[in-house]
């Protein structure tokens, strides 16, 4: 299985990476597509980056055999990595020694030697682990302060929308203060226009009901006037003269005409009047002392 090869055989000749998607030439040689493309793009000429051989293919087909194996060694390679021998090298059994500076990857001596690391640069691991604790270090010390910066703030928001849902808690109930003492405000000005009105009608009907009485006084009297004067036209002759005087005085009415009425109907302008403006100056002085209170 993959296990029995070696990195190398599963390395792109081009990227020294394990292949992918590796594409199978006339000549028999295999390099990743990707790779494969640009190589041609660069050189302007459809050739083996191996051997140079010119390759009549403008889209080779895909090495399915060799792709599985890769896909296989990088597997097992990952199981491998995570069942605790990550100390060891999963290409060749040996112990990680080395750390290569190009690659930022713990290597072994064998990887040293190996065409992939060819001209890099190494150093031991504790020197590694040493300078790369610096680092991470320094790299995290602004992070952990940006951290806190933060922290700091969502708590200060939090802090901020509580104290939205209080404040808004307590301006509602400010406000069916307010619009209460307004409502009874209105309830006691429209009392008293009311009981005003009610005042002038009770004067104005009483006054009616007095000169209405008095005027069927004087109808009642009229009418037993004229009741008599027409019952004595109708007496005979002898009878009518000795009644004449009588009869002529009594026609004679000192009653006066009824009077004409002024001021008997309600003043509903006065009710009316300024009503709008009137109220509304009180109920601001009202909100103005309420927002004093505040």
């Amino acid at each position: 299985m993959a296990s029995k090869f070696s990195e190398e055989d599963f390395s792109c000749p081009v990227c020294c990476e394990i292949f992918t998607d590796p594409v199978l030439l006339h000549c028999s040689h295999s390099v990743c597509k990707v790779c494969l493309q640009k190589f041609w793009e660069t050189k302007g000429s459809r050739e083996c980056p191996v051997c140079r051989r010119k390759s009549s293919m403008s889209d080779p087909p895909i090495n399915l055999a060799l792709k599985n194996l890769c896909e296989t060694f990088l597997q097992e390679r990952s199981q491998r990595s995570s069942s605790g021998s990550e100390t060891v090298c999963s290409l060749h059994s040996e112990k990680l020694k080395l750390f290569c500076l190009d690659d930022q990857q713990p290597v072994c001596l064998v990887c040293r030697d190996s065409r992939k690391h060819t001209n890099h640069k190494f150093c031991p691991i504790d020197e590694a682990v040493t300078d790369c604790k610096e680092e991470l270090k320094t790299a995290l010390k602004p992070l952990q302060e940006k951290l806190k910066i933060f922290t700091d703030c969502k708590l200060n928001w939090s802090q901020t929308a509580e104290h939205i849902k209080i404040q808004a808690q307590h301006t509602e109930h400010q406000i069916k203060e307010q619009f209460e003492k307004l409502h009874q405000f209105l309830r006691d000005e429209e009392a008293v226009r009311i009981a005003a009105l009610r005042e002038e009608e009770e004067q104005k009907s009483q006054m009616m009901k007095e000169k209405i009485e008095k005027l069927s006084r004087n109808i009642s009297s009229l009418s037993d006037t004229i009741r008599a004067i027409e019952e004595g036209m109708r007496a005979e002759d002898v009878l009518l003269l000795q009644n004449y005087k009588a009869t002529v005085k009594r026609a004679q009415c000192t009653l006066q005409h009824p009077e004409e009425l002024s001021g008997a109907l309600i003043h509903v302008a006065e009710h009316l009047a300024n009503l709008k403006f009137s109220v509304w100056e009180k109920m601001q002085d009202i909100v103005q002392y309420s927002n004093e209170e505040l």
